[in-house]
């Protein structure tokens, strides 16, 4: 009886310190993220949809403001496999306005992707469903949105 107990005791402060532990370890590890992404507007959409995103260390600071990212913006189906990949919204840092966020150079600062709803390299609109929007910094992922496309 007196094991069952002290066994009992033992998965309870484990249970209750782990978290602890993990989240001051989670503060203190890693390098930290060389972008975010904004939830997408609207939410749910038909058939346009715009994310908004930053790219930069220290956004909106941006010490380092010659520093270029590389930067690539998809959509994704629910089972990761590439729907589009999304434009930006409007010249900004150098890069032309419409052109494909794929392993494009910006500099620090915030940025808007534009998705028409188009499935990749053709002219047939997306089906309804959820969609998830990822963001890679420097090959790095930076940030993941879910999006639902209605008809």
């Amino acid at each position: 009886m007196r094991n069952r107990w002290s066994a009992l005791v033992g998965v309870v402060l484990t249970l209750v310190l782990m978290p602890r532990v993990g989240a001051a370890q989670a503060q203190q590890a890693g390098p930290r993220k060389a972008g975010s992404l904004e939830q997408n507007y609207p939410n749910p959409f038909n058939p346009h949809a715009w994310m908004p995103f930053t790219v930069g260390e220290d956004y909106p600071a941006c010490a380092d403001r010659g520093r270029q990212y590389r930067v690539t913006l998809r959509v994704l189906h629910v089972i990761a496999q590439r729907v589009a990949t999304p434009q930006l919204e409007g010249s900004s840092g150098g890069v032309a306005g419409g052109q494909r966020l794929e392993n494009v150079l910006l500099s620090c600062g915030r940025y808007i992707g534009f998705w028409d709803g188009k499935l990749v390299n053709t002219s047939r609109e997306a089906p309804s469903g959820i969609y998830l929007w990822v963001l890679e910094v420097d090959g790095r992922q930076a940030g993941v949105k879910k999006s639902i496309l209605v008809k």
